[in-house]
């Protein structure tokens, strides 16, 4: 069986990922923040380091709202399924059913029955259909 390096790597040697846009000049930045660094003293530092940190922050944030605007209109993640308002539509008219019928049956007998029902029917259909033509 072959023996397996307990060491690391010398620079320069074995596997880097590839840069990502963006990368090169990150680096470009932290190396000319090191170098001044070197010529300013170490009373600068600080100011140095917000700075290259402002930098950092909005290539981060450059980078965020790219992947978001690359992921807008895609397709749900396979497995997960879009949240379904019909189910709530469908639950909120039963739950608002029960204490409709209760007080359309006491106070108008039948006709109050049916036209309590009948308005939530009409609420479900017409959301039925304007799902219809949204998709």
């Amino acid at each position: 069986m072959p023996e397996i390096a307990s060491q690391p790597p010398a620079a320069g040697q074995g596997y880097r990922p590839p840069p990502q846009a963006g990368t090169q000049t990150t680096r470009e930045d932290l190396r000319a923040v090191i170098a001044a660094r070197r010529d300013l003293g170490p009373e600068y530092e600080d100011a140095l380091v917000d700075s290259f940190l402002d930098k950092l922050d909005v290539e981060i944030a450059a980078r965020v709202r790219n992947e978001v605007a690359a992921h807008i209109g895609h397709q749900p993640l396979p497995g997960r399924r879009p949240k379904d308002s019909a189910v709530g539509v469908a639950l909120g008219s039963l739950g608002i059913g029960i204490p409709l019928t209760g007080i359309a049956a006491g106070t108008s007998g039948g006709p109050g029955l049916l036209l309590a029902w009948g308005g939530i029917v009409a609420v479900n259909l017409a959301y039925a259909l304007s799902r219809r033509t949204q998709r």
